[in-house]
This record gives structure tokens, sequence and C-alpha cells, in this order.
């Protein structure tokens, strides 16, 4: 007969081997009286919406430093934000941090409301974040749910249906083993066993708290779970880049649409991104020059395509004025600003 999973049994192992974060208060901390910053969990839990905690720890700490409050953060331009952000991805994400910053200073007097249903009605947070502030700053029996939390009530579970149908089933899962007690440790907990013990490959069974409670330990299944659903192939769209270069060694960019993929990023002037099949895309030049084409593509891959730019290049002389973008001096020219995409493109252009 199995055991039954504890969620004082997983608290006492968190106790133990809880992963350092830049945004974590330790569970000695917090035992101390030590509250965890709401403001610091919201940045976090935004900035790990598909995004590893690897790349995001040093984004974070730039980020905190920069603005160590919301109101610091409400009160900066959206320039120097989305330029701070270049390089994380998935920059939607950008624009609604700030617009979340700004309603919690405008409408909640720069403190984030303090329950799942307040946090609920800012701009940008939806349940998976609700829940997590919800649990990790306030203490609230909120369930979080997040990939880790996932695999490992599959496994718990043996639960063989296949992501993404399973999520509620999973979720049912999670939520009959969230405590009243320590909520935010215990959410902070499950999350680590997946990220460290429960891992997707060679899970390290023999070190789980959990191990005698386990379904799918006990029917030797741990390593197929979960289950997913067949990917389904991505199509490839192309388009054509610009890369536009003075003579004094100024750079040729514009600033994307709001909406959209990469929306409000600087980046080279470029066509439509069309899809393969459809042929070649309409050429779009921001200025009259010479262009080159380069051998070499910016190959991309965004959630639900591949994309590949043609790259042209070309230098003009000072008169010349763009049809679109405008030109930013060599000292104010920062790559690193640009997004993973737009810095590709420039790394294959660029003077050797």
């Amino acid at each position: 007969m199995r055991d039954i999973a504890e969620p004082e049994a997983l608290l006492v192992w968190y106790d133990r081997h809880a992963r350092a974060m830049p945004w974590r208060v330790s569970p000695a901390a917090r035992k101390a009286g030590v509250l965890p910053d709401p403001y610091r969990i919201w940045l976090s839990e935004v900035m790990l919406q598909q995004t590893t905690v690897a790349a995001v720890k040093s984004y974070f700490e730039a980020f905190t430093a920069r603005w160590p409050t919301v109101r610091d953060l409400a009160a900066a331009p959206d320039v120097d934000v989305m330029a701070a952000w270049a390089g994380l991805g998935y920059y939607a994400r950008a624009r609604n941090l700030l617009k979340c910053a700004r309603a919690v200073v405008a409408d909640h007097g720069g403190v984030f409301p303090d329950s799942y249903s307040g946090l609920l009605t800012l701009p940008g947070v939806g349940p998976y974040t609700a829940a997590a502030i919800a649990a990790i700053a306030y203490d609230e029996p909120a369930t979080v749910v997040d990939g880790n939390v996932e695999r490992v009530m599959a496994r718990l579970h043996d639960e063989h249906t296949p992501l993404p149908q399973a999520k509620p089933i999973l979720t049912r899962h999670a939520e009959a083993l969230t405590p009243a007690q320590r909520p935010g440790d215990y959410a902070q907990a499950v999350m680590d066993l997946g990220a460290t013990i429960c891992t997707p490959k060679r899970p390290a069974c023999g070190l789980c708290p959990w191990r005698g409670a386990c379904a799918a330990w006990d029917a030797g299944t741990q390593a197929e779970l979960p289950k997913k659903a067949p990917k389904k192939k991505k199509p490839v769209r192309t388009g054509i880049a610009y890369l536009v270069r003075r003579v004094d060694g100024a750079w040729l960019l514009e600033r994307r649409p709001d909406s959209g993929l990469l929306g409000g990023m600087l980046g080279w002037p470029g066509s439509d991104w069309i899809d393969q099949t459809l042929g070649t895309p309409a050429e779009a030049p921001p200025i009259r020059a010479e262009w080159k084409t380069l051998s070499a593509e910016a190959r991309h891959t965004f959630t639900h395509f591949h994309l590949r730019l043609s790259l042209r290049t070309a230098l003009v002389p000072m008169e010349r004025a763009p049809e679109r973008g405008e030109f930013v001096a060599p000292e104010e020219f920062r790559p690193a600003d640009l997004p993973t995409l737009m810095r590709k493109a420039f790394d294959l252009a660029r003077p050797q």
C-alpha cells in the first residue's frame, strides 16, 4: 500500500533544499518574520513566463537595481524598459509590465492587492500569476500550477491523459494538496521538487520526499510522464531586413508597432513576414540605396512559426533621408537594446 502524499513532508524537504533565488525569501528568513516583497514576486513571475530561471536571474537583478520599487518602474520611460527587456523575449510581457505597474500606482496607491481576486483585476495578471503572488507574497492558499507542478502531479497520480488535455485534472490534484499552513512555501516547494528532483529526464526518485506516495514510481512509469499530445509542425515565414549604415556610423532603426510580435521594440526596417508557401516577400526598402544581399539569413523561432530573414545592407551619404525610421548615432546605438532576432541580423551584417 502506498503512502499518502503529505504537504508537511514536502515542506520539511524544502526547508533543507530550497533553491536560492534573488526574488525569494528563504524558509528560515520567512520563519524569522521576513516577508516577501510582492513587487519582486510579481516581477519574477512575469519574467519567468516561458523563460528559464537561469535566463531570468540577470534580468531580474538589473531591473530591481534600476527600478527597486513598483513606483520606480511605473515612472520609467517605455523605451528604457523595452530596451532593458531586450533579449528576454515575449515582448508583450514588457508592455504589460508597465501597464500593471502604473495601475498599481494609480489605482492602489503603489501597493499590490493582497488577494487572488484583487490581483486578477490588474492588467496582464492572469490566474497563474495571481495565484503565485497571492500564495508566495501573501500566504493565501492559492494553487500555483506551472510545468514543474504538472509533471509532479502527473507522476504522483500516474496520470496518462496527455497535456494539454490533462491540465484541469492535474490542477485538481494540485488543489487537493495545497495546505492552509505555509501555502507560499509549499507552492515554491512543489516547483523546486519538479525543477531539481522530479525532472523531465532521469528523475532522481531516490531523493524524492514523496516517492512512497508516487503512483508512477510504484508502476514504473515515471520516465514516460507527463504524456504530451504530438506537436504540430511549425510553419516557416520569410521576410527581409534592411540594415542601413550612414557614412558617419549611424544606423537606421525603427520602432515596431506596439501590437504584434516584438511590439514596441527597436529593430531594422523590413518587409512583411509571409508564409514561405506564398512565395517571396515584397521588397520594402526604407531608403534609396544600392543594396547588397548577404548570403546568410537571420533565423529565429517564435512560438508558432520559424522565421528566415534575408538581409540587405547599404551605406548611404549624410544627406540621404529615410522614408521610414530614424538614424541613431554610433555613440547612442547599443546592440544589446535590440531583441534577439535583430541582434542576430546585426551580428551577420556588421562591419568586421
